[in-house]
């Protein structure tokens, strides 16, 4: 059974406004996505070039696009916490460093990517 509501381009409309709104405010509050966010826009173009195949290149641009949902999700999972109380819990001090660790593995995701697809078409060449 569907929720009542919006449906169809209005529910669609509406969805795309609140995505919107949840970047600018992760944009916003959140300095380390604004650091990912350079990052990305300074590695996104270099993927063309280091990415002989569109294969790789896709790859290579969905390890950053990873990074950058992951910390979402972590930046949400801790306004989450900080709404549900200021005060230290032992809970939410797990809730967010596993949070925290999401993006850290994640980072190192994306540096194996790179390196990866750097010596499959930079290093191994030179090698042979």
């Amino acid at each position: 059974m569907a929720k009542p509501g919006l449906t169809g381009l209005s529910r669609l409309t509406r969805a795309t406004g609140y995505s919107l709104q949840g970047l600018r405010a992760c944009w916003r509050h959140e300095a380390a996505f604004r650091q990912e966010v350079v990052a990305v826009l300074l590695l996104a173009p270099l993927a063309f070039a280091v990415g002989d195949t569109l294969a790789q290149v896709a790859l290579l641009l969905a390890s950053l696009g990873l990074l950058l949902v992951v910390e979402l999700l972590n930046s949400a999972l801790e306004a989450l916490v900080d709404r549900v109380g200021e005060e230290y819990h032992e809970l939410s001090g797990r809730a967010k460093d596993m949070g925290s660790a999401a993006v850290l593995l994640t980072l190192l995701t994306v540096v194996v990517v790179w390196a990866l697809v750097l010596v499959e078409n930079w290093l191994l060449p030179v090698l042979s």
